[in-house]
Order: C-alpha cells, then sequence, then structure tokens
C-alpha cells in the first residue's frame, strides 16, 4: 500500500506544469515557517525573528539583502520602522515597501490587547541581579529587560561598577538573578576594566575566560559613531543571545561634540535618536539596555536647595529613559541610590556598597545623609 501511493505520488508531479512544480515547495515553505512561529508561541519562546520568515508573496531574498545591508536584520525590526525610512533603501519601491510591511505585521503582533494580557507578560519578565540584594529589592527584582535604565550621579558614585557587575551578572542562570545572555558593552570615557569583571567572575564562581569572551566591548570616540555602534550591535544579536547592552555613559561625547546654544538643537535631535535606537533594540531583542548619565551643577539663586545637581540632558533623555535612578555618595565604601523616576516603582532609597567583588550589600549599614 504505501508503494503505491509512493508511485502516485511522482506521477502526479511528473504530469504537472512547470510552473506548478516550482510553487509546490515555495507553498511548502511558507506553511513549514508558518508553523515554526506558531509552535514558538506556543511554547513560549522569546526571540527575534528571522528575515528569512519573510520570503515569498512578492519579497525575495534579494529584496531581503537590501533590507539587511540597511541595517534591518529581523522581522521585528521591519515591523517597528516607518515607511519613509524604508524608502531610503536602495532598490525598495514603494510597493515593495508596502509589502514587506503588511507581512512583517502579520508575525509581529503590534495591534490591541487586553490589561490581562499584558499584565501576564510583564509578570514573565527577566529582571538581572545589581549584586546587592536591598538593590534588587529597591528595583523589585533587579534590571528590567524590554527597557531602559539610566544612572546618574557626579563622579565616585558607582555607576560604572554597577556597569561592571552587570556585564557578569547577566551571563547567569535566570534561577540565579541572570539573563542568560552575553553583555555588550559600549565605552566613551575610557573606563571599562576587564579586571573587575574578573573579580566578580569570581564571587560567582564562574569562569573567567569564559565571561571575559560572552563580553564584547567597544570604545566610541564621537557622537557618531556611539551611535554606529548600535548598528553593529543589533547584527550581533540577531545572530547570538545576548541579555545586556551597556553605555557608559552615553552624555559624555554629546557635551564635547556639540557646544553653546546654537547646537542645542542639533545635539538634542542627535540624541533622541541615539535613544530611539536604544529602545527599539530594547523592544526588538528583550536585552536590558543600562546606561549612565553625568550631572551638571543646578545655579538657579535657590538657597535651600539640598542637592543642586541634576542629570544632562534636558527632556529628551528624560522622556527615553524607563526607570531613571539617582545615585550618591554614602560614608566610607555605601553608596544611595534613589528611584528619581519610574512608571512603576515608588520614591525610596536603598543602600549599597562598592565591594572588591563588585557590588554588594555594605557590612554595617550607617544612616545615609541626607
Amino acid at each position: 500500500m504505501t508503494e503505491v501511493n509512493a508511485v502516485s505520488v511522482d506521477q502526479l508531479t511528473t504530469d504537472m506544469a512547470p510552473n506548478e512544480v516550482y510553487e509546490h515547495p515555495v507553498e511548502n515553505q511558507q506553511q513549514q515557517q508558518e508553523l515554526q512561529v506558531e509552535e514558538e508561541e506556543e511554547e513560549g519562546v522569546a526571540g527575534p525573528m528571522p528575515l528569512q520568515l519573510l520570503v515569498g508573496n512578492g519579497i525575495t531574498t534579494g529584496d531581503l539583502k537590501k533590507v539587511h545591508e540597511a541595517g534591518y536584520y529581523t522581522v521585528e525590526s521591519i515591523a517597528y520602522t516607518p515607511k519613509r525610512q524604508l524608502l531610503n533603501i536602495k532598490g525598495i519601491s514603494e510597493a515593495k515597501a508596502d509589502k514587506l510591511l503588511s507581512e512583517a505585521s502579520k508575525l509581529v503582533p503590534m495591534g490591541f490587547t487586553t490589561a490581562t494580557e499584558y499584565h501576564i507578560r510583564r509578570s514573565e519578565l527577566i529582571t538581572i541581579t545589581t549584586g546587592s540584594k536591598q538593590l534588587d529589592t529597591l528595583l523589585q527584582g533587579g534590571v528590567e529587560t524590554g527597557s531602559i535604565t539610566e544612572l546618574f550621579g557626579e563622579f565616585r558614585t558607582g555607576k560604572s561598577q554597577i556597569c561592571h557587575t552587570l556585564a557578569v551578572t547577566c551571563q547567569l542562570p535566570i534561577d540565579m538573578g541572570g539573563g542568560e545572555g552575553k553583555c555588550l558593552y559600549i565605552d566613551t570615557e575610557g573606563t571599562f576594566r576587564p579586571v573587575r569583571l574578573l573579580a566578580v567572575a569570581e564571587r560567582y564562581g564562574l569562569n573567567g575566560e569564559e565571561v571575559l569572551d560572552n563580553v564584547a566591548y567597544a570604545r566610541a570616540y564621537n557622537a557618531d559613531h556611539q551611535l554606529e555602534l548600535l548598528q553593529q550591535a543589533a547584527n550581533m544579536m540577531a545572530e547570538s543571545r545576548f541579555s545586556l547592552l551597556v553605555v557608559d555613559s552615553c552624555t559624555a561625547l554629546y557635551r564635547t561634540d556639540f557646544s553653546g546654544r546654537g547646537e542645542l538643537s542639533a545635539r538634542q535631535m542627535h540624541l533622541a535618536r541615539f535613544m530611539r535606537t536604544l529602545q527599539r533594540l530594547a523592544d526588538e531583542f528583550g536585552i536590558a539596555v543600562v546606561i549612565t548619565n553625568q550631572v551638571v551643577a543646578q545655579v538657579d539663586g535657590i538657597s535651600f536647595n539640598p542637592d543642586p545637581k541634576k542629570p544632562i540632558g534636558g527632556n529628551i533623555l528624560a522622556h527615553s529613559s524607563t526607570t531613571r535612578l539617582s545615585l550618591r555618595k554614602g560614608r566610607g565604601e555605601q553608596r544611595i541610590c534613589k528611584v528619581y523616576d519610574s512608571p512603576c516603582l515608588p520614591e525610596s532609597e536603598a543602600i549599597f556598597a562598592i565591594n572588591s567583588d563588585g557590588i554588594g550589600d555594605p557590612k554595617e549599614v550607617i544612616s545615609a545623609p541626607i
């Protein structure tokens, strides 16, 4: 019985017209792609979808190659991009841009959902431990993935030390407070020190060499280069699993590349584009984005202001960051972290310490100075 069926299939294939023989595997490929997406959704597999899922229905591999060369590496990146930006890609017509957006929107959910479903999704978000239990409690578990967390404060408040610790803890298993992924580290001030990662890795019992191999480091030398590095980061994230992106600091180069009020508008527009790209990466790949920010003295003639320092970047940075944390010095190795702005965290403080093996809890809690 099996042999008869096999012969019948061969005969049917032979009797088909050439065009029908060519279209048959394409239909099977589309069906397999749809089944793959459905299976991943049922299994709860999170991750960006490759561009190959868009092949078919008028979209060729040549079209996807043009899109890939323009810096779009996933289906999500197509779905989140305005049509006019796709039209800027050489070789992509208006009809082709409409087709790309149409097919991408079928795979990426971009419509309404109930608050119940969104609440369930948020309850499943992964948080990355900071190394300090008190700081994790303040953040309700740790640094949240899929959003931007900003750390600001004057020098020696622990901004870079938190970033170094997170670069290691993001590699831990999820049940240990990690993200089971690699880290991308963009350094604009030259403060990155691999030896600090080795100390944190030893604390958690990790192999130091493997930890360093899992951190992709780049030094940014100007604001344009800083933005270009995010393009490279997107390509790397599409090929491997990353759970954290660090930019230390995101504003240092803007303070030197743009000067005076005459370039203020250009600076803010460039900064807005940089922050929007960061948020797109967080949405697209579900990574945690941690940026550090500098402060400036606020001279407004108000003598009773207890803390005259404010974060730079203006409203652009304030609206772009999901969670803003203010850091200040304590006594000895202690530092105080305060929730400056957050959509869900209460305005409260936590005391942490900078130890030889990274961020941790203070051995003896001393009342924080006001």
